[in-house]
């Protein structure tokens, strides 16, 4: 299922992709169901919404100070001028297309039920490796679907061995940005914590970008 919504996503209906976000929410709830995972196993379980909502915004703070920091910083608002998108599409994007098309499917999948399925085979950091090296691995497609566009990095993504480092790269990027968003979702006990860091994460970053530019 993962597989056809990546592939969906990243080379046959991109522009779709908030619909393709919610088939896949919808088809891993089916899932979890059949599979008898609880809400508890989910990090759905109404008790952890506290929880997960201090430990989300805590994250999410910290998020937005760091990439306050690096917008002063010269070279890195130079590295992200390639937002050029009108402030109304910037609001889409950040409010709709972040959340629905990108973090809630990919938390809800691999924090959600692939880390409630793992917990219930091994213990939590072997869970976590194995579901945070699955998310690195599910960030091959879109690297390579973007990295052309991106001016920052277009002069690398020319070359073979140039597209290889930034796929590599991308995998090893995510893959510890996923093992901070299970450490929240095991701390938290809750979905909550990692779905806001992860909207903080992306939405903040176009939103800094957008400024640099305008």
């Amino acid at each position: 299922m993962l597989v056809c919504a990546n592939f969906l996503t990243n080379r046959v209906v991109p522009n779709a992709d908030v619909v393709v976000g919610l088939a896949l929410v919808a088809g891993l709830a089916a899932v979890a169901r059949g599979s008898g995972l609880t809400a508890d196993d989910l990090g759905l379980a109404r008790q952890t919404w506290w929880s997960g909502l201090r430990w989300g915004g805590a994250a999410a703070g910290i998020v937005a100070v760091g990439y306050g920091i690096g917008a002063a910083i010269p070279a890195v608002r130079q590295a992200v001028t390639e937002s050029t998108l009108p402030w109304q599409s910037t609001v889409v994007k950040a409010v709709v297309v972040i959340p629905f098309a990108t973090v809630i499917p990919e938390e809800f999948a691999f924090r959600g039920v692939l880390l409630g399925s793992a917990l219930r085979l091994w213990g939590p950091w072997r869970a976590s490796l194995v579901t945070s090296a699955l998310f690195g691995l599910w960030h091959i497609a879109p690297t390579l679907h973007t990295m052309s566009d991106n001016r920052a990095v277009s002069g690398l993504a020319a070359s073979t061995g140039g597209q290889v480092l930034l796929v590599l790269g991308s995998i090893a990027v995510t893959f510890v940005a996923g093992l901070v968003f299970c450490w929240l979702r095991l701390r938290s006990r809750s979905l909550i914590a990692p779905v806001m860091a992860h909207i903080a994460t992306n939405g903040f970053a176009l939103t800094v970008a957008w400024f640099a530019v305008h």
